[in-house]
């Protein structure tokens, strides 16, 4: 299923059953995977040349198992065991729900599973989204909440968020109709008591959830569906009811909210020598994030019909220096081979020692910015040497602790061997 090259492009969770030739299972011909390839139109802009409908005989299969996306998803984040099975199972259920739809069961109750993923930045919750999109081989859209606004109000419109899947469907109706749109910063429009978020956020709330349910959103943007309509002069439309929403943020404050809730709740026998509910004693911020529920969620600046369109919830947790170090070893789309790239197209092979890795995640884990730390730490520790070594003979760098710990000495050191050797 995965390809087994190393960050190459892996197989579609969907495909649109054109027969191979020969193969068979069961009596069956069996089904290769289809590429996804770009629509060659003369438009610019894919919403200004869409697709036909496709054939309801050209059903699309959904192949994959949780574990096979839990597995695919180790590849490329460390950790967040929970997060990946929660997300694995709620992806399968979505898209399996899809393909029984077109193929004729039709399930008029359904209730979408759309899911939250809460946790500090940082901690791969971009990553998992992303990765798993591509293994499934359906559009992905990411955009941050903050840039959406009431209508009225200066920003984005949320409709927007479906006409880029469409974009990235290349102007096919139908792929984007399965796509994921992901949501980050989510939090940023809670519309709490004494916070920064102004009016609009709650009517962003209402406008978003329209789409997370089932709401169909014009092709063209308001004004431009007059100069280019649909089929018969009717406008084009995108139904959103197989659109599947992920939002993530860091609720910053959830903690104490749930803190509160669980004080309030506690008896006199659950409570410490602190007057604090036993199962809080010992929890940190994730983990009171993990026994949130809805009520806290709407105490934290949510509408109760708002967050009642994201069910699925999960949380990521923080990531040690422990857990940054194999991010760095382990990890297909580690940083490392970023800096590899970068020397090799100067000729220039780097060597990364498990002393420097460590070190360098310790520094890391010190920014307090998850993962992102490490590009931080890397950029400070390797900036002169990318400056330096592409000018010299120098033909190969070793980052073992002493790079780490004084770049500056070990670069002087180095190309001072280097120009003693040539001399």
């Amino acid at each position: 299923m995965a390809s087994n090259v190393r960050g190459g492009p892996v197989a579609l969770g969907f495909d649109l059953g054109r027969p191979t030739r020969g193969a068979s299972q069961g009596g069956r011909k069996a089904v290769a995977p289809v590429v996804a390839r770009p629509v060659q139109t003369q438009a610019k802009d894919p919403l200004m040349q869409v697709s036909k409908p496709k054939p309801a005989r050209e059903s699309f299969a959904f192949r994959l198992k949780p574990r096979d996306i839990r597995r695919h998803l180790d590849r490329f984040v460390v950790r967040q065991d929970e997060a990946k099975k929660v997300l694995s199972v709620a992806l399968c259920d979505h898209f399996q729900h899809v393909r029984l739809t077109r193929e004729g069961d039709v399930a008029p109750h359904y209730v979408k599973q759309n899911v939250l993923i809460l946790g500090p930045t940082g901690v791969g919750k971009t990553h998992l989204i992303r990765s798993a999109a591509e293994l499934i081989g359906v559009p992905f859209v990411k955009a941050d909440a903050t840039k959406f606004s009431e209508t009225g109000y200066v920003g984005g419109d949320v409709e927007e968020l479906v006409r880029d899947l469409i974009r990235k469907a290349n102007g096919d109706l139908e792929r984007a109709a399965q796509g994921i749109v992901y949501l980050d910063e989510i939090d940023k429009i809670a519309s709490r008591e004494g916070g920064s978020r102004d009016v609009s956020g709650r009517g962003v709330q209402t406008n978003l959830l329209k789409l997370m349910e089932d709401a169909d959103v014009p092709v063209q943007p308001p004004g431009e569906a007059a100069s280019s309509p649909g089929p018969r002069g009717r406008e084009q439309t995108i139904n959103t009811r197989h659109i599947l929403f992920i939002a993530s943020g860091a609720f910053a404050g959830l903690g104490e909210v749930v803190r509160k809730r669980l004080r309030q709740a506690g008896s006199g026998d659950a409570r410490g020598k602190e007057g604090a509910p036993a199962s809080e004693a010992n929890a940190d911020a994730a983990g009171l994030a993990e026994q949130s529920t809805t009520r806290d969620f709407i105490d934290y600046g949510f509408e109760p019909e708002f967050i009642g369109r994201l069910p699925v919830r999960v949380s990521c947790r923080s990531l040690d220096a422990g857990d940054l170090f194999h991010v760095m070893r382990d990890s297909e789309s580690s940083v490392l081979r970023q800096y590899e790239r970068a020397f090799r197209a100067y000729g220039i092979a780097v060597q990364f020692r498990e002393a420097g890795l460590r070190r360098i995640a310790e520094l890391a884990a010190a920014e307090n910015t998850g993962a992102r730390g490490l590009m931080t730490v890397c950029e400070r520790i390797l900036r002169d040497f990318k400056f330096e070594l592409p000018s010299s003979r120098v033909r190969e760098l070793v980052v073992d602790r002493a790079v780490v710990d004084d770049p500056a000495a070990t670069l002087r050191a180095l190309l001072r061997r280097k120009r003693s050797a040539r001399a």
